[in-house]
């Protein structure tokens, strides 16, 4: 069994993870903001804010291995006066302090969650992001997750700390915040949606998965100096995702034909133009190189994941 350190762990990867590792009989030590209730077997340490002064002592003692989950998030609605400065602050500065501890603790490697947006915000139709797709980030939170990543590729060239780092798509699964959250919202009401004439692709990965592919790169000895793109496998347009999550909430969903031009224009006139861009591009990832270093298969389905996300949510909106 891993000693494993997982930051970011009350949010929304983060709780499954703690869960899943606990599960299977590791040691596991939450680093959170502010001290929360978790499960009787972790470990619990409270840090506050992460930047590049936070002091890593406490959690790092006897850790062989730390997944890196938390981070200044992209926000629906973005209140800081200078944004891009505060991503780096966390994400970044945040970052570099918690490997450079890492590595003088002894820790052996260290699993860092990016994002696919590194890579840019949709892929042309017919093509999917891989590893070595070209960088291209596309607002200040992928700037910043791009940033860390050469950071922490530099740092292990210093120290030899193991580092992996994923580039997740779309999380979705019970408690998803976010945008995947305001489409639940808009079915559970049946309010009327525009995108009966979308035809797109998009990758996602259920949280369950991405929690299996994340210690599969933990413990995985092939994993330590790579990159992954991971997803479940099965991509889908928006329409097909709103009519499954529909049929599984029990309320199907009221899709009505409207130009994409339209909707565009729509989104540039409300200041939503990357939350509509992302309802009407594709975006597919392609995570062989994955599956085929680690032998890594997604445990669930798409249509299991999304059964689970839509159960979640009935369950919890009366």
């Amino acid at each position: 069994m891993v000693s494993f350190l997982i930051t970011g762990a009350n949010g929304f990867i983060g709780r499954t993870l703690c869960s899943e590792l606990a599960r299977q009989g590791h040691s596991v030590r939450a680093a959170v903001r502010a001290a929360s209730p978790f499960n009787e077997n972790i470990e619990v340490v409270a840090l506050g804010s992460i930047d590049g002064e936070t002091n890593w002592t406490r959690a790092l003692r006897d850790v062989e291995v730390v997944i890196h989950l938390a981070a200044r998030a992209h926000v629906l609605r973005e209140s800081a006066e200078h944004p891009l400065q505060e991503f780096r602050t966390v994400n970044v500065a945040g970052t570099e302090r918690l490997a450079r501890c890492a590595a003088a603790s002894g820790v052996q490697r260290l699993v860092y969650i990016s994002s696919i947006g590194v890579h840019g915000l949709h892929t042309e139709p017919g093509t999917a992001f891989s590893e070595t797709a070209s960088i291209n980030p596309h607002n200040a939170y992928t700037l910043s997750k791009w940033e860390a990543e050469q950071s922490l590729s530099r740092l292990s060239a210093e120290t030899g700390l193991g580092v992996v780092v994923v580039r997740p798509p779309l999380v979705y699964g019970a408690g998803v915040p976010g945008n995947f959250a305001l489409m639940l919202d808009a079915l559970a009401k049946r309010m009327p949606l525009p995108f009966a004439s979308i035809h797109n692709h998009r990758s996602l990965i259920y949280v369950r998965n991405l929690v299996d592919a994340l210690i599969a790169c933990a413990i995985h000895p092939s994993a330590i100096g790579q990159t992954y793109l991971v997803s479940d496998g099965e991509d889908i347009s928006t329409p097909d995702l709103l009519r499954r999550l529909g049929a599984a909430m029990g309320m199907p969903a009221r899709l009505l034909p409207c130009p994409a031009a339209l909707l565009k224009f729509a989104g540039r006139m409300t200041g939503k133009t990357e939350q509509i861009e992302r309802l009407l591009s594709s975006l597919q990832v392609d995570s062989d190189k994955m599956r085929r270093d680690l032998n890594w298969r997604p445990p669930y389905s798409l249509q299991q994941g999304l059964q689970d996300t839509a159960d979640w949510y009935t369950n919890t909106h009366p």
